[in-house]
């Protein structure tokens, strides 16, 4: 088995861009974390999946939703993808959004935006893998805000 330490160090070379997922509970209550383990999966019909922890507090919220969505963060958003990865009561003080067409958080100001149904859960290791139908979506000009050996970084060009 490869040694974790050396597992993250090889995992950090691949920079990948940072969402945040959001959804609403039962109550109508917003919930929302960074996530940069999202990937396009399919064309036809149009998939994504993201990677949630099972220890995540947004996973039992996830679990029990039919609906997300992806906010891909721009260049300018770093400090938002900080507070929906930080333990902070409430992540959606002071961050703009409005009601999707599934009635999930949409986010202001980002660089992309993906309305999903969930259309499959898989369990792997310790998180699990959703899988989502995007079912309305919006993209923006800018610039990404990306992940890099355990920093943000920021495409220049």
């Amino acid at each position: 088995m490869i040694d974790a330490d050396l597992f993250r160090a090889v995992l950090g070379r691949f920079a990948s861009g940072i969402t945040v997922i959001t959804t609403t509970d039962d109550n109508g209550t917003p919930h929302g974390m960074t996530v940069s383990a999202f990937s396009s999966l399919s064309l036809d019909p149009p998939l994504v999946l993201v990677c949630v922890g099972n220890d995540a507090t947004m996973a039992p919220v996830l679990a029990a939703k039919d609906s997300f969505v992806v906010n891909v963060l721009s260049a300018t958003q770093e400090a938002v993808s900080r507070r929906f990865a930080g333990k902070v009561d409430d992540r959606f003080a002071g961050v703009g959004y409005h009601d999707g067409k599934l009635g999930d958080p949409v986010l202001d100001d980002v660089l992309a935006s993906m309305q999903c149904r969930i259309v499959a859960r898989h369990p792997a290791g310790d998180h699990v893998i959703v899988v989502g139908e995007v079912v309305d979506a919006a993209a923006f000009e800018g610039k990404p805000l990306l992940y890099y050996r355990g920093g943000y970084a920021v495409l220049e060009r």
